[in-house]
């Protein structure tokens, strides 16, 4: 008998996005989602990192992660400003301050201006671009099941 796989949702309710959507057969990231137990392993991961930032006087905030959902707009707009984005397939996640940039550029150069981009908002500590050219390597990030 075949048993059904966990449900995964977005159990943090992080920022996930798509910025867009110009190369169709992007593979689609998974972002924030996990299973229940995913959830309980990273709860206490997240409480101590979350709070770090404040304690080393680098948020004004008690938890970094408080910050996400106000960084969503802003990091979009950023994003979508940027020159040859249209012709991308772009998702973020948004986690403690980190803007985590996957998907699919249509070219090389796009990346640096993207990563700049979001790290010029204010608040942003850190951009991760787990981001590939084209459509045909194999993502650098987790996908959703078909």
């Amino acid at each position: 008998m075949h048993k059904p796989r966990p449900k995964k949702k977005n159990w943090f309710d992080d920022p996930f996005f798509q910025v867009s959507s110009g190369l169709p057969a992007c593979p689609v990231p998974l972002g924030p989602l996990l299973t229940e137990d995913e959830q309980r392993q990273q709860a206490h991961g997240r409480i101590e990192r979350g709070t770090r930032c404040f304690r080393a006087g680098q948020c004004q905030d008690f938890n970094a992660y408080r910050y996400d959902k106000t960084l969503a707009a802003p990091v979009q707009a950023a994003l979508q400003a940027v020159p040859g984005m249209a012709a991308s397939s772009v998702w973020v996640t948004i986690q403690r301050r980190w803007v985590f940039l996957e998907g699919c550029v249509s070219q090389s150069a796009l990346i640096p201006r993207l990563v700049q981009a979001a790290q010029a908002v204010p608040d942003v500590e850190a951009v991760v671009p787990l981001l590939m050219t084209g459509t045909r390597a194999k993502p650098r990030y987790a996908v959703q099941a078909p």
